[in-house]
């Protein structure tokens, strides 16, 4: 991943270095585990522990000969060890190796994101609580609808993000998965307890009956799960970006002193932040079907899912940690702008009461058919006209006739509109 869309902590998991360190991490694990069962001498592995080494650079240089990077980091490790080396990689095979570091690359970024996802939990509960009584104009299909709150909004995010962080502890354990067995998976060249050792070592389960490889239905789930929560990112920096536009205004991403819209029209403020999201969210959305496509291989394994996975699962790791962070930043820094959100409510002429003066037709006898006409009639003649609805109705012989002065209070009350908001708030805290 480019720079500009990385964050350090995630960068240094996914570095060359940091790679085949985890690789030795395993040789010397199954090293450890052969000495538990005699195999290899105990004064054995504690040398090789101490002599191995890795040469990110000299390991390249191999593999520009070998054209295969386990064999080029075995050769280089063998070679820092000395008499020793030849018992590194004994009875493995490299997807002994590959698999069940790229678990643990997998787990410790999986716990950057959970951290990622804790820390924007609280700012959406922050802003929920916070906004819980600023009412907005709720719409659907684009068009207003009935009033919300944007604490409301902000609650429903809050919740989905709850969501996405138990289906990301899911994936987390989902792959948290290892496997010394060798060639095809059958222990033909390695004891068991070997990987028993190692998974206990690591705390990662023991896959059961693996072939060459771990399945890769595990790391399909744990693509998608990713791909879930960027798309819930994008969900929430769409919500903006709409709210933003010159003719809404309710809200705007944090525009920073210095900083320019455009190059051409100094006038604009730009939601770039929410677009960036957008855009990113849907490159880990796109890596999903790749991890889709990688599930199917050829009998007990063939290399074409290796090419694909070196680009994803760090792609999409390092663009989530981002587009997480990004998001909490927005959200931090969000900007409200109440004149905007009443003249907005104040648009509409109030004719989002409609479904409840439906309602209480209806109680009063009218076939709703009837009702629904007359109440549409008014609605439509509201906006046409540009007149207040509720004026309109008191004035209404034909709905006079079925509602008093008092019923028609209680039925245009705002505040009752949204009464039971209160209880979920109440929930929430």
């Amino acid at each position: 991943m480019i720079p500009r869309y990385t964050r350090p902590e995630m960068a240094a998991i996914w570095s060359e270095e940091n790679k085949f360190c985890r690789w030795l991490d395993v040789e010397i694990a199954a090293l450890e585990g052969w000495s538990k069962i005699g195999v290899v001498p105990a004064i054995t592995v504690e040398k090789i522990k101490k002599k191995a080494k890795v040469d990110v650079a000299r390991i390249q240089e191999i593999e520009k000969v070998t054209n295969h990077d386990v064999i080029a980091f075995v050769e280089q490790v063998s070679r820092t060890v000395g008499e020793e080396g030849r018992y590194i990689h004994y009875g493995m095979t490299s997807s002994d190796v590959l698999d069940t570091s790229l678990a643990l690359l997998l787990r410790e970024s999986g716990g950057i994101l959970l951290g990622d996802i804790k820390v924007l939990l609280a700012t959406l509960k922050d802003n929920a609580l916070r906004f819980k009584d600023k009412v907005v104009m709720g719409r659907t299909h684009g068009v207003h609808a009935e009033p919300v709150t944007l604490g409301f909004r902000f609650a429903g995010w809050y919740y989905e993000f709850l969501r996405n962080y138990k289906r990301l502890e899911n994936a987390i354990d989902e792959i948290s998965v290892g496997k010394i067995s060798g060639a095809v998976g059958t222990f033909s060249n390695i004891d068991p307890r070997v990987e028993k050792y190692v998974c206990k070592k690591f705390s990662l389960q023991n896959e059961r009956f693996s072939t060459q490889v771990i399945s890769r239905d595990r790391h399909c789930y744990f693509i998608n799960v990713l791909a879930v929560i960027a798309a819930s990112c994008e969900k929430v920096a769409l919500q903006i970006r709409l709210l933003q536009q010159t003719e809404v205004g309710e809200v705007a991403e944090p525009f920073g002193k210095g900083q320019k819209g455009s190059s051409a029209m100094p006038h604009k403020r730009n939601p770039i932040l929410c677009e960036r999201i957008c855009g990113l969210a849907r490159v880990i959305k796109k890596n999903a079907s790749v991890a889709m496509e990688n599930t199917s291989l050829w009998y007990e394994r063939d290399i074409s899912h290796s090419s694909a996975e070196r680009i994803i699962f760090p792609e999409s790791l390092m663009l989530l940690d981002y587009i997480l962070t990004l998001l909490n930043r927005v959200l931090n820094g969000l900007d409200v702008f109440d004149t905007n959100i009443e003249r907005n409510i104040a648009m509409s002429g109030r004719v989002f009461f409609s479904q409840k003066l439906l309602n209480a037709l209806a109680m009063k006898g009218l076939p709703r058919e009837k009702a629904y006409e007359m109440v549409q009639r008014k609605s439509f003649e509201a906006i046409r006209t540009k007149k207040d609805f509720v004026q309109l109705v008191k004035n209404d012989p034909s709905i006079r006739a079925y509602l008093s002065e008092k019923e028609m209070d209680r039925i245009f009350d705002t505040k009752l509109l949204l009464k039971n908001l209160d209880k979920l708030f109440e929930e929430m805290q």
